[in-house]
């Protein structure tokens, strides 16, 4: 499960101490430009090092393609990005060798798989998601070029909104020790109607799962989302018109098909599970323990996850959308 799409298919590679990660991308239409430009102002956004909001961990994220162009244009043939890791610290995960962090992949890798790699948490690792960006920047490209424009904002952070707000919550739980979550909202403008697939291909459904594929998010909703179930039916109906519909509280999908307009996402994500405050734990042979995590961590992931959440339903549109050219073209005369 390290792949994702079906006519536009990624597959993320490489692990957080690793030499490098990056993304295979198959299915990418040939006779689009593109060049290292267009995808590192995506990366550049998600890495770390940049302020005291997020880790200190200084990677420079410098992207390369190393197959699929051929003068600055797209071939049609599997397209390879790698971003080298720089500045890993593996020794500041030493003593997690034996213990599991509370909240993380730990325990639940080794139950599956027998071995774990401990330094940062291996695929597990938030270090994962820069494949996701650099796919869907170039996802983004193709998506652009059809007019569809997408977009995120954080909305509150540990329950507080407004960018001095959520100021003070990441810096109180960075000096606390701590680490605090909050809700993102993505949306895409200019989709144009029909996209998705009904019953077990729906849009919405394909939105959600890519959502809840990136590590740190714990809940979903489009539209309106949860609140509707606090509504009639007359006030949660989007009323159409010979100009369109007057309202949005489906989010832009109606059936599992988008309907033209604005689809509207908005994601929960939890607070970074590495913290220095001391947790409760086991260690591997399952005695008590108590632990308290240094290195290099996010006090709040939610200001470096916006990018990776704009990656993702741009992958899941420029997929629906290849797959909707696809129909069309079998439905013509």
């Amino acid at each position: 499960m390290n792949t994702f799409g079906r006519n536009f298919r990624i597959t993320t590679f490489g692990e957080s101490h690793g030499a490098a990660v990056g993304v295979i991308i198959d299915g990418c239409p040939p006779g689009t430009p593109l060049a290292e430009s267009d995808i590192q102002p995506f990366l550049d956004r998600r890495r770390p090092g940049t302020s005291p909001l997020v880790s200190a961990r200084r990677e420079t994220d410098t992207v390369s393609i190393v197959s699929g162009i051929f003068e600055r244009t797209t071939t049609g043939t599997p397209i390879a990005l790698v971003v080298k890791n720089e500045d890993e610290q593996s020794k500041d995960y030493e003593e997690l060798r034996s213990l599991f962090r509370p909240g993380h992949a730990d325990f639940t890798y080794l139950q599956k798989y027998g071995i774990r790699d401990h330094r940062g948490g291996g695929r597990s690792s938030g270090r994962e998601t820069v494949g996701r960006v650099a796919a869907g920047a170039v996802a983004m490209k193709l998506l652009g070029s059809r007019g569809i424009r997408i977009s995120g904002k954080i909305l509150e952070v540990h329950g507080r909104s407004g960018a001095e707000g959520i100021e003070q919550e990441i810096l109180a739980a960075k000096q606390a020790g701590d680490s605090v979550g909050g809700i993102a909202e993505i949306t895409a403008a200019g989709c144009p109607p029909g996209l998705g697939d009904p019953v077990f291909g729906k849009l919405d459904a394909q939105i959600a799962g890519a959502m809840m594929g990136i590590g740190a998010v714990k809940g979903v909703e489009i539209g309106d989302g949860f609140s509707v179930a606090r509504k009639s039916g007359s006030e949660n109906n989007d009323p159409i018109t010979r100009a369109g519909f007057t309202s949005n509280h489906a989010g832009g999908i109606l059936g599992g098909i988008s309907t033209g307009q604005e689809i509207v996402v908005r994601i929960a994500v939890k607070p970074t599970p590495s913290i220095a405050k001391p947790q409760r734990t086991t260690d591997i042979h399952g005695n008590d323990a108590t632990i308290s995590i240094r290195g290099r961590h996010d006090p709040c992931i939610v200001p470096r996850i916006l990018p990776v959440a704009e990656a993702m339903l741009a992958l899941v549109l420029v997929d629906c959308m290849l797959e909707q050219e696809k129909y069309c073209r079998g439905s013509s005369p």
